[in-house]
């Protein structure tokens, strides 16, 4: 495999050689069919190496899920056992976006110069000092101190886990497989509800580290990114990973090639800081990224997440239930909108003095549909496009700021949330439904379709002028 690879600089990738990568529609090309199938030839089963890899990095997910779901199920019992009032409480909550925001401006280029599997590590020795400084708290300075420093560590997280498994996994899995951050997300959320339901949130923080170790222990096990080796010039150790993760019977030649030809070819441009990247070429890659993550975030979900049990509370349902049904329905989704539709008309009938004893169950099934429907949809959506669309000489820079503004979103709904409902319970999932709506329009306009295609062609498509520098370069 090495001697081949040492001739990969002779061929030209199929795909730098198209002028125009969006003609081969959404499945791409024959010839990308005809190569996909040829790369897993005498390989039919998904190689162990790349589950395992996969599994590894999705530990992050669910310290990510574990983390931004730790304020619902213990606010009440933090409160009375350090004398937090509303304020300081909501402080602790939305401290985790901050920390997170610090997180995020250093995720890309932590990730570009140290690699994927030691950006996570670091993130996970950020994780465990703040859980245990939680677990350990006597006083609420060192409380927000632990909170800050798992949201450092989340923010690096939630930008390099997607990219990590976009880019270690075929075109063919891809999708299937980064959804699964979201899922070990939701899982995370889900057991950290569970256990909160019925434990000291002490014993829950100590909890936490539990998956962080995993991740921190199982990293030195599994391949850095075939994508990034080839960046930074390890071409060697590109090829071998790569044929790790594709199967030591596969022949992965042609896509080591591509690989290489695309990097080595953007890498002539000069790699943009966060300044650069407000340029004509990116505009879309920029539009569609940033914008998804804004929608995601003023949408309501980290509001609705920090502060479910207080919410349910409001509505005079019993937050334990509320809570347990929300594990429940962790796997099933009828609509974001929806669901803050059904809130808000709940808390609409409360203020009506009608249908009390309807009003409760309402507000129930509107938080199950929303959190279910995100859990599915507008969950994984923006950091799965993040993850494809940027080029990799900007994607350091272009995933910080995506990232940074995804957690300053978060904050400004999580700090505001419980301010929001003392003004208005109704007015405040009104406007999440509206958002929600507004959401629906945007994907349909803006975000392109990438099932089947490689992250080349994508990031190809939606960058015409980098396409058309390789263009030159291999004409």
């Amino acid at each position: 495999m090495d001697s081949k690879s040492s001739e990969a600089s002779e061929f030209s990738s199929p795909l730098l050689s198209t002028g125009n990568v969006e003609s081969q529609g959404d499945g791409g090309s024959n010839d990308d069919v005809d190569r996909e199938g040829q790369s897993q030839r005498g390989n039919s089963s998904i190689p162990a190496t790349l589950i395992l890899s996969t599994l590894v990095a999705v530990l992050g997910s669910f310290v990510f899920g574990s983390a931004v779901a730790y304020s619902s199920p213990t606010q009440s019992r933090i409160m009375d056992d350090l004398n937090l009032g509303v304020a300081e409480f909501s402080l602790f909550g939305s401290i985790l976006t901050i920390g997170a925001m610090i997180g995020a401006v250093g995720s890309g280029k932590i990730a570009d110069y140290a690699g994927r599997r030691v950006a996570m590590g670091f993130s996970e020795v950020f994780c465990i000092l703040g859980w245990l400084a939680i677990t350990f708290s006597k006083v609420a300075w060192s409380l927000y101190v632990g909170r800050l420093l798992v949201g450092c560590g989340i923010g690096l997280l939630s930008y390099v886990v997607p990219v990590y498994i976009a880019e270690i996994t075929p075109k063919n899995l891809r999708g299937g497989f980064t959804t699964v951050h979201q899922f070990m997300s939701c899982c995370g959320m889900s057991l950290t509800y569970l256990i909160g339901a019925f434990s000291n949130w002490r014993i829950l923080a100590l909890v936490g580290t539990i998956p962080c170790l995993l991740q921190l222990l199982s990293l030195p096990f599994i391949p850095d990114s075939p994508r990034w080796l080839a960046k930074v010039g390890r071409l060697k150790e590109s090829d071998s990973a790569l044929q790790r993760l594709r199967g030591k019977n596969a022949d992965v030649y042609q896509e080591a090639t591509e690989i290489r030809d695309y990097t080595e070819t953007l890498q002539r441009q000069k790699e943009a800081s966060i300044i650069g990247l407000f340029q004509l070429k990116y505009l879309k890659s920029l539009t569609v990224g940033v914008g998804l993550m804004i929608l995601q975030q003023f949408g309501g979900i980290n509001g609705i997440v920090f502060y479910a049990n207080s919410i349910f509370t409001s509505a005079g349902f019993s937050d334990s239930i509320g809570t347990i049904a929300m594990v429940a329905v962790k796997v099933s989704a009828l609509g974001t909108c929806l669901g803050c539709f059904l809130a808000a008309l709940s808390f609409f009938m409360q203020d009506l003095h009608k249908l009390k004893g309807v009003s409760p169950i309402l507000v129930l099934v509107g938080v199950l549909v929303y959190v279910g429907s995100f859990s599915i949809g507008m969950g994984p959506i923006p950091w799965i496009i993040m993850s494809e669309i940027f080029p990799i000489n900007v994607k350091g820079s272009a995933g910080s700021f995506v990232t940074l503004v995804s957690w300053l979103c978060s904050w400004i709904v999580s700090y505001a949330f419980n301010f929001l409902m003392s003004w208005s319970s109704v007015g405040t999932f009104i406007v999440f439904s509206s958002i929600c709506g507004l959401t629906v329009l945007f994907v349909a306009k803006l975000v392109p379709e990438t099932k089947g295609r490689t992250l080349e062609e994508i990031q190809a498509s939606l960058n015409p002028y980098s396409t058309k520098t390789a263009v030159e370069f291999n004409a």
